[in-house]
């Protein structure tokens, strides 16, 4: 017995949305924006770094750091050198083009001889920094080795632990923050944030030997200043204490509000941090402490302790009735 046919009928247009409506409200939304910031108009999306172009190039500029982990497979000690001479030219190429258009969004008025004079110098010297990037990594992946127990080797590190994601695209966004283009410094962090849950600005001064611990919620603000071989631990935050305004009531821009941390600190998870305080060289702040103020060197800051008692096994012989420990004396 042959088959019925089945025919399906395309849904009608929807007759009853004004989409006319919709189009000239969003026009008016954005002209009221693009009046109210006139400082920072649109340019249209031509006028803007591509974060899809930016994520290709820190993951091409990665793979030319570390070719025989992060490039592909096939690579091998006798063909890397010339897989590196053709990622960066080709990486360098783009990244020069998403440079240009950071730099015509700050200064529209800028020559195209000017603004070319600084893609260039731009990025040549970002390439020249890409030897000594490479030096600092590899003490932030050793550092990540010597720190967690779990890892088994250096490779796994790079491979596997979302700490280095973000620092690779930290320490990439840096030197290009540091070369006056912030805008694409952004983006290029927070395509690690997005992927790590770690969130770094571009702008904050972190020393070699850095390592994060898991990682998840870190938030390191962007006047931070870190020194050599500091270890952070999940949820810590590096942050603001207050925010001066001006006169009009804006957000003073670019003042120091971020903690100093020296050389050889431990800070554990939930540890929040506020203000231009210092901790200082060798101190250890344990989880979960709210810090307003300078640490001296070589001190430890942690909560009370608990001071936990199960109950009387005769009385409860099956254990406390809720099966939980009784607390006696709470934590200051």
């Amino acid at each position: 017995m042959p088959r019925e046919k089945v025919i399906v009928a395309e849904p009608d247009a929807p007759n009853h949305i004004d989409i006319t409506s919709v189009i000239a409200g969003l026009r008016d939304a954005r002209e009221q924006w693009r009046t109210a910031h006139s400082r920072h108009a649109e340019f249209g999306t031509h006028g803007f770094p591509s974060r899809r172009a930016l994520d290709r190039i820190v993951a091409s500029i990665g793979a030319a750091l570390f070719p025989l982990r992060l490039g592909p497979p096939e690579l091998n000690p006798g063909n890397e050198d010339a897989f590196v001479a053709a990622t960066l030219e080709q990486a360098l190429s783009q990244l020069g083009a998403q440079v240009r258009l950071n730099l015509i969004y700050a200064d529209s008025d800028a020559t195209a001889e000017a603004i070319e004079a600084d893609v260039n110098r731009i990025v040549a010297e970002f390439a020249a920094a890409l030897p000594a990037l490479r030096a600092v990594l590899d003490s932030d992946v050793q550092a990540a080795y010597l720190g967690d127990p779990a890892a088994r080797s250096v490779d796994e590190v790079l491979l596997c632990y979302p700490c280095i994601i973000a620092v690779v695209h930290y320490r990439i966004a840096h030197e290009l923050y540091r070369l006056g283009v912030p805008l694409v410094a952004r983006i290029i962090t927070e395509i690690a944030n997005s992927r790590t849950g770690i969130d770094i600005h571009p702008g904050a001064t972190i020393g070699k030997s850095f390592f994060i611990d898991h990682g998840t919620g870190v938030v390191i603000g962007e006047t931070a200043i870190i020194g050599d071989r500091v270890r952070l631990y999940q949820a810590v935050t590096l942050g603001a204490k207050s925010f001066p305004s001006e006169a009009d009531g804006r957000l003073t821009k670019g003042n120091a509000r971020h903690p100093i941390v020296e050389d050889d600190v431990v800070i554990y998870s939930g540890a929040t941090i506020l203000g231009r305080v210092t901790i200082g060289r060798g101190s250890v702040i344990g989880g979960n402490v709210w810090i307003t103020n300078d640490v001296a060197p070589y001190t430890t800051v942690s909560l009370s302790i608990a001071d936990l008692s199960q109950s009387d096994n005769a009385a409860c012989p099956d254990g406390p009735p809720d099966g939980r420990m009784h607390v006696i004396g709470e934590a200051e």
